[in-house]
Formats: C-alpha cells, structure tokens, sequence
C-alpha cells in the first residue's frame, strides 16, 4: 500500500496542495475544513495487487501505516459481500499514536453544547464509504482493471453524522470517478468555507452546485421535537435540500427483520453486552450496529462498537481471544467465518437477505447459542440471555398494523424512535434524580472556602428510592427493574454516564464557587491576608477563566468580567516584583490589562508557600 504501509502495493499518489504540516489554529488553512473531515481518502483495489491508498486529503495530515491499512481493508466489502455498483456503508477504527491534532477553543464549544452521543470522537476516526464496482464479462475473472472500476471514496471524520456525509458523498463521489482529482479539490475547498457545526444552528452548506440545509443537534433540544425549521436565508439559488437529520437512521427499515426483538435488543445495548451482527453486505451490518448504538439515545453509548469490521483489521486477535471474557463490543461483519471464530460469544445476530420494502417481513427466531453452526447458519438471534422487562406487544402489533395500511416508513421510525426514546428516559430519570440529590446546597458554598464535596453514589439508596419514584411512574411496562438496575451498575454504560454527571456537577460547583468569590468583597477579604493567600487566590482565579474561556465551566460572561477586574485588584496590591509573574502553559492570551505583564519570576521562597494545587511551574518572560 501506499505511503509506507504494508497492507498494499506501491502507486503513484495524486497529491492536491500540500498546506504546511503540523497543528492547524483557527485561521490557519484547512482549519474550517477539519471542523468537519479529518482527511478524505481514495482507495483502489486491483485483482491482483490488492488494495492501494491512492489519495489523501488535504495532503498533509497524517495516517500512521496501520491506520492506513485499515482503512485501505475496510473500505471494500470481502469476498464474501455481493455488493455490484454503488454501495455506500461506513467503518470505525481506533486512532492509533495518540490525539495528532490538537483541539481548538471552538472544537471544545461545539463539543460543550452538543448532546454526550454526538460529541465528536477523541480516540476514534469514523469512515463513511462510497463505493463502486462494476462488472464486465468480457475481462478476466468479471472486473475492470482499470483503476476507477473498483474504487471506493472515503470520508475521514470524528463526528457521527452519517446522515449527512452519506448525503455528500452521493453528491461527491460519482462526479469524481468520471471526474477525479479536480472535482475533490474543488469540493475540499468548498467544505473549507462551511461555518463550524455549531450545536443549535441551522446551515446552508452549499457543495457541487447544491445547498444542504441541516440542523446541528444540541442539548438543549427536546428529543421529541420535529424537523427543524428552515433557515431564515433568503434567495439561496438553487433551493436547499433540507435533512431532517444529520445522523438519524431509518430504525424502521434497519430493524424490520427484529421488530419483535427490540426490547431484547435495546437490554443488551444498555447493559454492554458483546453482540455479534453477521449481515450480507457492509451497507446492511454498518445500518444495523449504528441503529443498535442509537437505541439507548440520549444516554451515550459508552462501549466500543465496529459498523463493518474483517479478518484483516488490527484488532481482529484482541476482539477474538478464547484467553478472556468477551469484550463490550457491537461487531459488524459479513465473513460467515466470524461465527466459528466467535463461538464462545454469548450473542450473535444473523440477518438474512433484505426484504422489498412492501413486504411484511419475517421476525427472526430466537434461537439458543449451541445451535450455531458455521457457514450455514440461518438468519436468527442466537442467545441465552432472559430479559428483564416484559415485552410491549402492543408496540408490535402498531408497526406490523402500519405496515399492512402501508403508512410511510418515516411514520413507523418516529413510532419506534419514541418508543426506544420513552424506555431509555424512563430508566434514566430516576438516576438523574437520585444523582441531584448528591448535589451539595448552593448555602454551602462560601467565597473563602474549598467547595463542598460531591456526596458519594450509594447504590443501595438509589434502590430503595425507586419505590417512590422509580420507572414505574412513567413506563408502563412490567419486569424486574431492580435486577435490570443491579446488572446496568456493571455496565460501562453505568461507569460513563456517572462519570459526566459528576464531572458537570463538579463543573458546576466550580462555577457557583467563582460565582461567590466575584459576588463577595475583595477589599474587606484582602486586609488582613499575607501575600502568599493574595497569590494563590491570583493562581486560582486564573485557572478558572482560562478553563471558563475554553468553555469547560458554565459560567455568565458577567462574572468572567468581574473575576478579570479581581485579577486587576489583586496584583495591583502586590510589590511590584509580584505584578509580572508568568507560568506555562497558564492561559493563551492576556487576561490582565495591557500595562500589566507578567514577566519576571516569583520568588522561591514564595512559592514554596503555597499549595502544592496552586504551586504553577514558573518561568522568566
């Protein structure tokens, strides 16, 4: 493969300009681009070389070679898929040498107000795939050797809308196998002049001659809300093709052959449960992994999960080891292969051939696990596992009944979609409300003093609190809630959404302490305070509006002002060999005035006074 990676044969590489290498800043090029694509990439494959990563770009991000091989491995579908002509699917991989590009302050606001499951990815690159083959008889073993016959266009990116990109690219990639190189130049440059994904706005992204119309999901929208309003631009020529979504799936027509199963399912999401999904094609497996991770929506899914995976990838002996317990991974595959290899997992999903979308279809069987054979195993859900709440057939009996009077497919997913909504709200309420009251009084929290700690979580109150505000006070379905509760407290879905509860909590804290110490009086607080206190509450005060600045603590623009006019106060009632003191790494632009510098170093004896929490690595400007 190209660019010194092993998993293919050398080829000439079309390189589309060549921007300066290293970390992009926010006006530098590329950087509008990299808000929304990593990189895009264009992967060939011949008969008898194998696959070759021809392209990357923009030409100067780079792909460790094992990155490279997987991507080059997961961009076709294997001999095993009977994908003709245009196909379109999309891969995850794991980031490979650690996080390359750093993060800009407007990554982090995007970050900050977008909901937990569409946050962009710190340790994963999605690859959302087009890819086209066509067949001749009249050459060699049925294909072209040509390279555009059997080529796939990649997109690179750490955000999961694959609602849009599937939209760019079947906008993108047939201009460019007639067109090649030019077209994705002018393309990148266009994506290049896009606004941010901004949470809460609605954008024209103009691409090829066509405006795309999207709304960027943000946490403060209600899940049940509609299709966003239009934009209030006006004489956009052509008009915008609007999407309703940039990341919701079709879950009706993914989940048509395991409609009686979603509940089933939806446990096994919650609870992390590794699940193997063998499909007939990349398309079919990577729609049905990602329709399974959007069941738990809101809640972030917190495992690992692989939309189209092969033999090939890096992972394969991690992923297939008998030395372990199975890891919490969703896998996609479509080598029957998998299921001799997988065996001893304790779930596996075989989906048959897809129906036509009139056609009632048929329920897959649960079947138990000692029934698996090899590559003649037939479509069925293969597991042991016994579900927790009784299944709602009247939720069956609606979509079946929708599709008999043949309402519109979108119809039948806002049904589902609520249903899956309204269980994974009803589970979730009681712990949010439960983890509120760890919360510490907003009276308990003093200017002068450390905040108050976070209570700790104690799972066995939280039990006995669901008597009185339990599930059951919204969800009408019946089970066993506290075994299903008992068995999610071993979950990594557990560990990760008590994670960022408490970190959001602790940022709030922070916040309402900064709060106090702006509300209070300085002056009054500063007379009988040595210079060591005077400084650490300096130290202290700083660190906060650089992490206030980078949007990490929810803080009104009021108060960051007021805590600037505390600095100010502050280190001009130091000695003047005090008001010029700097430190790495503290903030990025000056938050003094400009005839405050801090420039010359603190010295040792004062800083060995304070604590060890404040202490800042000091250096001479």
């Amino acid at each position: 493969m190209d660019q010194g990676s092993g998993a293919g044969p050398h080829r000439a590489r079309g390189c589309l300009g060549a921007p300066s290498c290293g970390a992009r800043a926010p006006g530098a090029p590329w950087a509008r681009f990299s808000a929304w694509l990593e990189c895009v990439c264009v992967v060939t494959f011949d008969l008898e070389l194998g696959q070759a990563l021809e392209l990357v770009y923009p030409s100067d991000f780079q792909l460790t070679d094992k990155e490279k091989s997987s991507i080059c491995y997961l961009s076709f579908p294997d001999s095993h898929s009977g994908c003709l002509g245009d196909t379109q699917f999309c891969f995850r991989i794991r980031q490979c040498g650690g996080q390359r590009r750093p993060w800009h302050t407007d990554d982090r606001h995007c970050d900050s107000g977008a909901p937990v499951s569409l946050q962009r990815e710190p340790a994963h690159y999605f690859g959302y795939v087009y890819f086209r083959q066509v067949k001749d008889s009249s050459v060699k073993r049925g294909y072209f050797q040509k390279p555009w016959a059997l080529q796939s266009l990649v997109l690179v990116s750490r955000l999961p809308f694959v609602r849009l990109f599937q939209a760019l690219l079947s906008l993108v990639a047939p201009e460019y196998f007639d067109k090649l190189a030019p077209c994705l130049e002018a393309v990148c440059n266009e994506i290049d002049q896009w606004p941010a994904p901004v949470p809460g706005q609605t954008l024209n992204l103009p691409v090829m001659g066509v405006v795309l119309q999207v709304h960027i999901p943000s946490s403060a929208d209600k899940p049940e809300s509609g299709p966003p309003k239009q934009c209030s631009h006006k004489n956009l020529l052509p008009a915008p093709v609007v999407l309703t979504s940039v990341h919701e799936l079709d879950l009706f027509r993914c989940f048509r052959p395991v409609l009686a199963h979603v509940q089933l399912l939806w446990e096994l999401m919650l609870l992390g449960e590794p699940l193997l999904v063998l499909a007939p094609s990349p398309a079919v497996s990577s729609e049905m992994v990602l329709a399974l991770t959007s069941c738990l929506q809101p809640l972030k899914f917190c495992c690992d999960y692989r939309p189209y995976f092969t033999v090939h990838d890096s992972e394969f002996k991690e992923f297939t080891t008998r030395t372990q317990a199975p890891p919490s991974v969703v896998l996609g595959v479509t080598n029957p292969f998998f299921i001799k290899t997988l065996q001893h997992w304790p779930h596996v999903l075989r989906i048959g051939e897809p129906k036509m979308p009139g056609d009632l279809p048929k329920q897959i069987k649960l079947k138990k696990p000692s029934r698996l054979k090899t590559l003649d195993t037939k479509p069925g859900l293969y597991t042991a596992y016994t579900t927790y709440l009784h299944r709602d057939k009247a939720l069956l009996r609606r979509l079946l009944k929708g599709l008999q009077r043949k309402r519109p497919s979108d119809v039948q997913t806002a049904v589902l979609r609520q249903h899956l909504l309204e269980l994974t709200q009803s589970f979730i309420i009681p712990l949010e409300h439960y983890m509120a009251s760890l919360m510490p009084l907003q009276k308990s929290i003093t200017p002068w003093k450390t905040p108050p700690q976070i209570h700790p979580f104690r799972q066995d109150d939280f039990l006995r609190s669901l008597e009185r505000s339990g599930p059951q006070l919204t969800c009408l379905l019946k089970g066993d809630w506290l075994g299903l509760y008992r068995r999610f407290f071993k979950s990594p879905h557990f560990d990760g959404w008590y994670r960022q509860r408490h970190k959001e909590m602790a940022q709030k804290l922070e916040a309402l302490h900064l709060e106090a110490i702006c509300e209070a009086n300085l002056e009054i607080w500063m007379q009988d305070k040595s210079e060591v206190e005077v400084v650490d509450l300096v130290l202290k005060l700083r660190e906060r509006l650089v992490r206030a600045q980078g949007h990490q603590l929810p803080v009104k623009e009021a108060t960051l002002k007021r805590a600037r006019l505390y600095i100010e106060t502050v280190v001009g009632s130091l000695p003047k060999d005090l008001q010029s003191v700097s430190w790495d790494g503290a903030v990025t632009q000056p938050l003094l005035p400009s005839g405050v510098r801090w420039s010359c170093q603190m010295p040792e004896a004062l800083a060995s006074e304070l604590p060890a929490s404040s202490r800042p690595a000091l250096t001479t400007a």
